[in-house]
């Protein structure tokens, strides 16, 4: 007789949960509008950024934009806004910067990426992106666009005095007296000579 209570020999149905949808990526099979705003904010986590990379959040980046469907094609107009961590190339100390970078990509499935070598890269082709399974990576759009914003040479400020050849001190914040000047060691004997 059964007494309400599973035994030993039951076993309970478990439900998994889906798992949670990722803010990087955008589902192009949930776009049904002709126009659709995204809007997405990235943490330095979800972004992902790894040690060679030359900049860090030093606060969330925001994504905001309107993404435009045309057949098969997707047209993504907006803005990217946040604050960087740089280095500095003379001082080496890292000091954060705003950043700005406006969107107009046309993104277009990647099966119509046919790769060839020998053709001249036009203007249009770096406005033009690709997406995969139906899905656009806006983590990795983020990243390529900060990589593009990057100065060649960040500077803290443009007065930035750097380190001391001689001991290294960073000379905007320490005083030394150090002296800078270099001689080639292989004029040493010569200059020897001309003393006597």
């Amino acid at each position: 007789m059964c007494c309400g209570r599973p035994g030993p020999w039951r076993t309970t149905a478990t439900v998994t949960p889906p798992p949670p949808v990722s803010s990087c990526f955008l589902d192009l099979q949930e776009i049904q509008q002709p126009t659709t705003q995204v809007q997405r904010t990235f943490s330095a986590t979800a972004l992902g950024t790894h040690d060679e990379e030359q900049y860090r959040l030093a606060a969330p980046a925001t994504l905001d934009a309107i993404l435009k469907k045309d057949d098969t094609k997707y047209h993504l107009l907006g803005r990217i806004d946040a604050t960087l961590q740089l280095q500095c190339a003379r001082c080496l100390e890292p000091y954060p910067t705003d950043v700005s970078v406006e969107l107009d990509l046309l993104y277009v499935a990647a099966t119509e990426n046919r790769g060839e070598p020998e053709s001249q890269v036009e203007e249009s082709d770096l406005s033009t992106a690709y997406f995969r399974d139906d899905r656009i990576d806006l983590g990795q759009l983020v990243r390529e666009q900060f990589q593009l914003s990057l100065p060649m040479k960040p500077l803290c400020r443009d007065e930035c005095r750097g380190l001391c050849v001689v001991c290294g001190g960073n000379r905007n914040v320490t005083v030394c007296e150090c002296d800078e000047t270099w001689e080639d060691p292989r004029f040493a004997g010569l200059k020897h000579l001309l003393k006597q």
